[in-house]
């Protein structure tokens, strides 16, 4: 007791000041308390708690005080001024007493939701730290009460190392690193705050800098870590909007930091380890508040455990900032003001991890950019004006200081701002083309691509593929599980759809449940494969449609391919679409390639009107007449088809492509004037009978030349049997005298009489074929079109030819061409070249 009659002793007056605002939180804590029991038995058991706590402290306090006064009393100190405050703070106490008891008994009629806010230790902790900071700022920094205010500030600062570490615990986030290395800092800090605040209260030493400044400082990499950590695992790399925003606001902090503590600092005289670690606060500082500003305005949930985190680094910042504005005046003391900003910076960390939702913190964001709302617009707006801003104030005042600094900022954020107007102009551009449900390409979009490709395809040249992907039977989805069901099906067939694509493959969604896929670069071989691994990576396996309910969905496939299936991407798409439809007939669940749609391809500049067109159909029916008498296979189609893709892997243009097309179609209507049982006969022709055969390309060329527009595919016909050397018919032309289309029709009409059954000749291998051709190369045919034509065939562009019909029907069975041995390779050859020449 001697003891503490040598402590000095508070005046009166003092005592009851501190001892006053706690009784009266403590009373207006019991009073709402009371007021809030029926309204809200959660905050009311809040208020009643603290107010309860608050009057318990105080009664420790004055117990420490009677004791106290006893000691002095005893020693004769001041007899009468004890009994007069001891009487005094008696009846006090009674009060007190009796509001404690109505606290007890409000906390126990809303136990329940007492016992629920105990139950959420993150609510629990903060409200014991609150009393506690309170405590400490209640205890006199005199004789043992320096003791208790080092002691409750060092453990409130080490209280939330040990609740991350709980919370680490507990909770398990994944990944645990960022929360460890933010336990690992706060540890940090709490050895910094004791180091500090014992060497301040216990042997009132202010040195600066200190033992405490350095591991103050060291903290803070283990801050940026744990926050570079947490933006790496939520925020998507290409979240760039939030990134300038970010840098926007830390450029605005670190000219505000230099003009008004960096700067200062730099031009003080004071001692080097002085200005270093002045120096060093406001550094780090910024380095802390531009990671978690990248944090705070990048994608992602913002649960409340992040809500707390960002206050702890926002409250440390600010500490920190007013630290130095205030070591700069001289006016820094400790225990003021700041203290209780840096312990509910503090706490707030702790309560963050605690808080159950710290485990989606680490959650990655789907969402890949941050809309520009208004009130980040209005923040970001003020921002950048702030640089400007200052300048003028300081011309105003005239006191210009800093002037570089400041100008550079202000470019900076000029740009800054002109790179987040591009982005928001992109952004623009790509909500328009994009699905808001699938995130796949819109319609518009990939109805733009397809000219593009095509394009490119013909300057090469290469190939192009479209695939219409359609949902089988998805209406009765929508109707049996409801369309918020469909939606997601739709979502998870996009998913599959997209991951059985390739880079540079373009994904769209076309319609409510149709894709299209625009495929750059591929070959005519593969258009099977790409289509059946379309189909397949949706049917794999069945989709949920909701929680507790799965749906097996299968597709429908149709694909078409330039120049193979269209000339024009408009071309493209219908035979891509007509394929689809075919895939739908046949039972769905199925892929089919396109077939080119008949076409009146006609020179560019030369309208052809109904009658015209009328005339071109008629034709192509003269055509398929005559192929129908020869084989059973195409022939004519075939032939358009080929001569269409020869020219363009040749470069011509698009008129001169349809030119040779058409011509192609049309090269054997000649034929309809030669007697049907001659160009059937199997046995050898005589020479007047080669003669009439021979006519028929001039026979084409009058039919042709009837259709006004047609002068130049006319021209074609009459062309495309005459030879490379100069021993065609009819005109004996030779080389590149002859029009480049009907060369390239000589050798497609070749190849395909070669590969179909005849009345003459049955079909010949590919081998065969490509032996024939090579035979004619120079002589009969043009070198470099056989050679692009093989390399085309090797490619799969020239594919085998489609059966239309039987070879010919007895009494309704069907009789196809029957050989009983290997034919003898010179009656081959002497067959095969009847053929090519007719």
């Amino acid at each position: 007791m001697s003891d503490l009659a040598e402590v000095a002793p508070l005046p009166d007056g003092l005592q009851t000041g501190l001892r006053l605002p706690v009784v009266l939180i403590g009373l207006v804590g019991i009073v709402l308390a009371l007021v809030l029991a029926r309204r809200n038995g959660a905050i009311s058991a809040v208020f009643g708690a603290l107010g309860g706590a608050l009057l318990a402290v105080d009664q420790i306090v004055n117990i420490w005080w009677v004791l106290h006064m006893s000691a002095l009393a005893r020693s004769a100190a001041s007899n009468d001024d004890f009994t007069i405050s001891n009487n005094l703070f008696t009846l006090a106490d009674v009060v007190l007493i009796t509001a404690a008891g109505a606290a007890l008994v409000v906390a126990f009629a809303v136990r329940r939701r007492l016992r629920a806010i105990v139950g959420r230790p993150w609510l629990t902790y903060l409200a014991v730290g609150f009393v506690a900071t309170v405590v400490y700022y209640l205890v006199p920094a005199t004789g043992a009460g320096r003791g208790v205010k080092v002691v409750t500030y060092c453990l409130v600062s080490a209280s939330a190392a040990a609740a991350v570490l709980a919370g680490v615990l507990w909770h398990r986030p994944r990944p645990r690193l960022p929360w460890l290395l933010f336990g690992l800092s706060q540890l940090v800090y709490a050895a910094a705050d004791a180091t500090f605040y014992t060497l301040h209260y216990v042997f009132n030493s202010d040195a600066f800098p200190s033992a405490a400044d350095a591991l103050y400082l060291a903290h803070y990499p283990l801050v940026v870590g744990g926050l570079a950590t947490l933006i790496r695992l939520r925020i998507p790399r290409r979240d760039l909007p939030g990134l300038l925003d970010a840098a926007v606001l830390s450029v605005v902090a670190g000219m505000l930091s230099w003009l008004f503590l960096v700067g200062p600092h730099a031009r003080d005289e004071s001692p080097v380890l002085i200005k270093v670690t002045l120096l060093a606060y406001p550094l780090m500082d910024l380095a802390m508040l531009a990671a978690g500003l990248r944090l705070i305005l990048g994608a992602g949930r913002r649960p409340a455990s992040f809500l707390l985190l960002t206050a702890n680094f926002l409250a440390i910042f600010t500490a920190d900032t007013l630290y130095g504005l205030q070591q700069l005046a001289g006016t820094y003391h400790a225990g003021n003001y700041l203290d209780a900003i840096w312990l509910g910076g503090n706490l707030a960390l702790g309560a963050a991890a605690l808080h159950p939702s710290v485990n989606q913190l680490g959650r990655r964001s789907h969402a890949r950019e941050q809309g520009l709302g208004p009130s980040r617009a209005t923040a970001l707006f003020a921002a950048a004006l702030v640089a400007p801003a200052t300048l003028l104030i300081q011309d105003v005042n005239g006191i210009l200081h800093d002037v570089p600094v400041t100008a550079t900022a202000c470019a900076v954020l000029f740009a800054l701002t002109i790179l987040r107007m591009t982005g928001l102009v992109t952004d623009q551009r790509r909500l328009a083309i994009t699905d808001a449900l699938t995130g796949l390409h819109t319609r518009r979009y990939v109805e733009e691509r397809p000219a593009i490709e095509v394009a490119r395809a013909r300057r090469r040249p290469g190939m192009a593929a479209v695939f219409i992907v359609d949902v089988d039977h998805f209406k009765s989805v929508n109707d049996r599980y409801g369309h918020p069901a469909g939606d997601h099906a739709l979502v998870e067939i996009a998913a599959r759809l997209r991951a059985a694509t390739r880079d540079g493959d373009v994904l769209a969604r076309y319609g409510g449940e149709e894709f299209a896929l625009l495929v750059p670069a591929v070959e005519a071989g593969t258009l099977g494969t790409v289509a059946e691994r379309l189909r397949h990576e949706v049917a794999r396996s069945p989709i949920a449609v909701c929680e507790s309910t799965t749906v097996a969905l299968t597709v429908s496939v149709g694909a078409a391919c330039y120049p193979l299936h269209g000339g024009t991407p408009a071309d493209l798409v219908a035979t891509a679409d007509r394929a689809l439809y075919a895939a739908k007939a046949q039972g769905r669940d199925r892929i089919v390639i396109g077939a080119a749609e008949e076409q009146t391809p006609y020179p560019i500049g030369v309208g052809l009107g109904g009658g015209q067109l009328a005339k071109v159909d008629f034709l192509r029916q003269v055509a398929d007449e005559i192929d129908g008498w020869l084989s059973g296979h195409e022939h004519s189609h075939a032939v358009g088809r080929w001569t269409v893709a020869l020219t363009t892997r040749l470069g011509h243009d698009e008129a001169l492509v349809r030119r040779a097309g058409l011509a192609g179609r049309l090269h054997d209507i000649g034929k309809v004037f030669v007697p049907r049982d001659l160009l059937t006969r199997p046995a050898k022709l005589s020479d007047e009978e080669w003669r009439l055969l021979r006519e028929h390309p001039m026979a084409g060329y009058r039919l042709a030349a009837v259709v006004p527009g047609l002068d130049i595919v006319a021209e074609i016909i009459r062309q495309h049997h005459e030879f490379f050397d100069g021993n065609g018919y009819p005109d004996q032309l030779a080389g590149t005298d002859i029009r480049i289309e009907a060369r390239v029709v000589a050798v497609c009409d070749a190849w395909a009489a070669m590969r179909a059954d005849r009345p003459y000749q049955p079909a010949l291998g590919e081998d065969q074929a490509r032996e024939q051709l090579t035979l004619g190369r120079g002589t009969q045919f043009d070198p470099e079109v056989v050679d692009l034509f093989l390399d085309l065939h090797e490619e799969g562009l020239v594919g085998d030819l489609r059966l239309v019909r039987p070879a010919s029907t007895v009494d309704g069975a069907t009789v196809l061409p029957v050989q009983s041995g290997p034919p003898d390779q010179e009656t081959v050859s002497a067959k095969v070249f009847q053929n090519i020449s007719s």
